[in-house]
């Protein structure tokens, strides 16, 4: 069994937010592989979907903590299902990759991103996979990090992630099937 979890924000408040690229991600994976509609997990702080991907069974996790508490629903829905860190995938966005593009890495720091930062803690491990996607955007920005994350997706970023998770569903076939360095070097 696997565990994939999109990291973003609860709320219409921040549904198009460049910060919510994770649910977005996980959104598509879960209509490209058919699994059911989303449901509210209350004891996990979670909503989730169920399905298969490449012959495994695969949980698909958007945490309803807000960001920076992530790891809370991470580490209970390892914990109840007996997963291991590498069972699980982490997506998120990623303000250091220029906008568009896509890095998947098998551990590493959480540089400076506080939901995966709170994944790591919970799990007191560094050796989570991941897959980033980055927002950095082309022109300085006028405000704060913490705004422009925080921004809605302009018409062009749209079309960027649109390009973005058209290629997700074979990376995450790929990762399944052959693991994350192959994915790696397939897809970096």
């Amino acid at each position: 069994m696997k565990l994939i979890v999109g990291l973003g924000n609860p709320g219409d408040k921040y549904k198009k937010t460049r910060h919510n690229a994770g649910f977005m991600a996980v959104e598509k994976i879960a209509e490209a592989f058919a699994f059911e509609e989303f449901r509210k997990a209350e004891k996990f702080k979670v909503y989730l979907t169920e399905g298969e991907i490449a012959g495994e069974k695969v949980i698909l996790a958007q945490p309803q903590t807000f960001m920076n508490l992530s790891g809370q629903s991470v580490q209970a829905l390892m914990s109840y299902y007996k997963l291991k860190p590498s069972d699980v995938i982490v997506i998120y966005d990623e303000a250091e990759l220029p906008y568009g593009t896509l890095r998947i890495r098998p551990e590493g720091s959480a540089g400076g991103h506080k939901g995966m930062a709170s994944v790591m803690q919970e799990l007191a491990t560094l050796e989570v996979p991941r897959i980033r996607i980055g927002i950095r955007p082309e022109k300085s920005f006028p405000g704060t990090l913490e705004d422009y994350v925080l921004g809605n997706l302009t018409e062009d970023e749209k079309a960027a992630f649109a390009q973005i998770f058209e290629k997700l569903p074979n990376i995450i076939d790929s990762v399944l099937k052959e693991g994350v360095e192959a994915a790696m070097n397939k897809y970096n």
